[in-house]
């Protein structure tokens, strides 16, 4: 993979994988909903697992 950062490393890059991957997550939602819409409540609980996860994750780190 080609990094257009340069070789430096940059939040903007990480930035931009974790929308992707929140963007994935919501899709997969989406795609599993059986209705027209993705129910804000389905949407909070993507985005409130992927916090949780998140905040485990830095836990583990330090």
């Amino acid at each position: 993979m080609v990094s257009s950062t340069g070789g430096r490393s940059g939040g903007h890059d990480d930035a931009a994988l974790d929308e992707i991957d929140l963007a994935g997550e919501l899709m997969i939602a989406a795609t599993a909903s059986s209705g027209d819409r993705l129910p804000t409540e389905r949407i909070d609980e993507v985005l409130l697992d992927r916090s949780e996860r998140g905040q485990c994750d830095r836990e583990a780190d330090g």
